[in-house]
């Protein structure tokens, strides 16, 4: 992506969407400027890269966003929804409570992110992919994980109702108290995950999927059952 960029990077500078005017059709690389509340909604913005800038309550709904690069942001509360987002990468960012709602996330990663109470629901996309990153109390509804491995993620407390995680391996992540209902796990690997809190009504949705002997135990107990 650096070969995109003929110019010096614009750093620390609060820029409000009057400046992205002046950059039309010219990708960016911008270095710890603060975009706060700023409205970048239906922007066409792709390839540009974010170092350490802040979206706090930013709006980029509607914006065109492919193949654009967030290192170290920070984004709470950010408005994504229905956002372009295909091949765009996050990495080692905060979006808590952002919203990506009915944004396109083909092929989008994120790696080592915060996404707590996030909301992405309805969201579109195939091979979006998640590593290390916190999705705690997120909304996932809907959203396919199917052939997934899921490295380091917690989906604690978070909605998953009716996501595919069918033939999806599990490496040191957790499911605690998790909404699951309707959720497909046929053919998935559980035994890296932490299934703690779940509901004995939970139970159904686990059928076909492998857990340990351990895992077993510990929903039984948790279920109220004695194991003699």
């Amino acid at each position: 992506m650096d070969d995109l960029f003929a110019h010096q990077p614009v750093c620390n500078r609060s820029l409000s969407r009057a400046d992205f005017a002046v950059w039309a059709g010219k990708p960016q690389y911008l270095i710890d400027c603060e975009l706060e509340e700023a409205d970048l909604s239906g922007l066409d913005l792709s390839n540009w890269t974010f170092e350490r800038c802040s979206f706090r309550r930013a709006d980029l709904g509607n914006a065109i966003l492919e193949m654009t690069l967030w290192q170290s942001c920070r984004g709470p509360f950010a408005n994504f929804s229905s956002s372009l987002l295909e091949g765009a990468r996050f990495v080692s960012s905060d979006f808590n409570n952002a919203v990506f709602r009915r944004a396109n996330l083909s092929t989008t990663q994120f790696h080592g992110c915060k996404l707590t109470g996030a909301d992405l629901s309805d969201a579109k996309g195939m091979d979006t992919g998640f590593e290390e990153t916190l999705l705690i109390n997120a909304r996932l509804n809907r959203h396919s994980f199917r052939n997934k491995t899921l490295r380091r993620i917690d989906f604690s407390q978070a909605d998953l109702r009716d996501c595919d995680f069918r033939s999806t391996t599990f490496d040191e992540c957790l499911l605690r108290e998790a909404i699951i209902t309707g959720a497909r796990f046929a053919g998935a690997d559980l035994r890296g995950a932490d299934l703690g809190g779940l509901r004995l009504s939970d139970a159904s949705v686990f059928r076909g999927a492998a857990i340990s002997r351990d895992q077993a135990g510990q929903l039984l107990s948790e279920f109220g059952l004695q194991i003699l």
